[in-house]
């Protein structure tokens, strides 16, 4: 399976923040959106960085409350890694696990088209793993 089919099962809308946005602002996207990470963009296309439920967690921990009202490019990631549209989850699988990433940005020629979580690329190996067994089953009862 590539990540483009994940993609347009779950859609393609990315949640994005300025880097300049308040992590409290940050934190009211995460809770209205229920999501756990977003992308920091200036402009909706090009990746400046990721920030996710974590970081804001570790930044709270070591700076206390007065990280609310800091920049988001006070504590995001800078160096993304990203995932095209015709690369194998497989591949991202092991990406993820290996690396501990639980969110992955996709970007085709330059521009961001969504983004992947450890749970689309779950719920795709599941969905693979029940197709299989499907056809096992009915090639069995043939």
């Amino acid at each position: 399976m590539l990540i483009g089919t994940i993609l347009r099962g779950k859609g393609s809308d990315v949640t994005t923040v300025a880097p300049g946005a308040t992590v409290r602002e940050l934190l009211t996207k995460l809770a209205e959106r229920n999501i756990g990470a977003v992308v920091v963009s200036s402009d909706g296309f090009t990746i400046e960085g990721i920030v996710s439920e974590r970081d804001v967690v570790r930044r709270l921990h070591d700076r206390g409350a007065e990280v609310l009202d800091a920049s988001v490019a006070e504590i995001m990631t800078t160096e993304v890694r990203t995932v095209g549209p015709g690369e194998n989850v497989d591949s991202l699988r092991r990406t993820m696990t290996t690396q501990r990433f639980r969110h992955m940005p996709v970007v085709e020629n330059g521009r961001l088209i969504g983004i992947v979580s450890i749970g689309d690329v779950v719920k795709s190996a599941i969905e693979e793993l029940e197709t299989e067994k499907a056809s096992l089953v009915d090639y069995l009862h043939r």
